[in-house]
C-alpha cells in the first residue's frame, strides 16, 4: 500500500494546479486537518471534507491567482510528508508572495485520516518520524 499511497498523494497534490479544491476521493470523510501556522487557522482543528474546504477557502481568499507546486514526497507506509512551493498574487494589492511549506499525511486503508501543516519541511519530517 505504501507506494500506492505515494502515487495517489502525488496525483492529489498535482491536481491543485487545475483547480482551487482538489478531488476529495483520497480524503477520509472524517479527516482531521490541523494548522497552527496560518493566522486565520491558528489553534483551529478542521474536521471532515467541509472543514477542509472551509480552511482552504479561508487560506486562498486573499489571492486572485496562485500556483502550488509539489516539490517532493518523503516516507513510506501510512505516513508521508509532502513539500510544496506556493506562489500567489494578492487580490487587492497585487503584492506577490512565495513560500515553501510541508504537510504530514497519515493514511489508513488508503485514505488520508489526518493532515497537518508545517512551515518547515524539517518540522514535518520530525513530526512524522522521518527525520534522518
Amino acid at each position: 500500500m505504501s507506494q500506492e499511497n505515494v502515487e495517489r498523494l502525488r496525483a492529489y497534490c498535482e491536481s491543485w494546479e487545475m483547480r482551487a479544491m482538489p478531488d476529495l476521493d483520497l480524503l477520509d470523510p472524517e479527516i482531521v486537518f490541523e494548522d497552527d501556522i496560518l493566522p486565520d487557522h491558528a489553534g483551529e482543528t478542521y474536521r471532515g471534507h467541509e472543514g477542509l474546504a472551509r480552511a482552504t477557502r479561508t487560506w486562498l481568499q486573499p489571492y486572485e491567482e496562485f500556483t502550488i507546486e509539489l516539490e517532493e514526497i518523503v516516507g513510506s507506509g501510512e505516513r508521508l510528508v509532502s513539500t510544496h512551493r506556493f506562489r500567489a498574487r494578492a487580490r487587492h494589492t497585487g503584492i506577490e508572495a512565495e513560500l515553501r511549506y510541508a504537510y504530514v499525511w497519515t493514511f489508513r486503508d488508503g485514505k488520508v485520516i489526518h493532515l497537518r501543516y508545517f512551515r518547515e519541511s524539517e518540522q514535518a519530517l520530525e513530526a512524522a518520524g522521518l527525520r534522518e
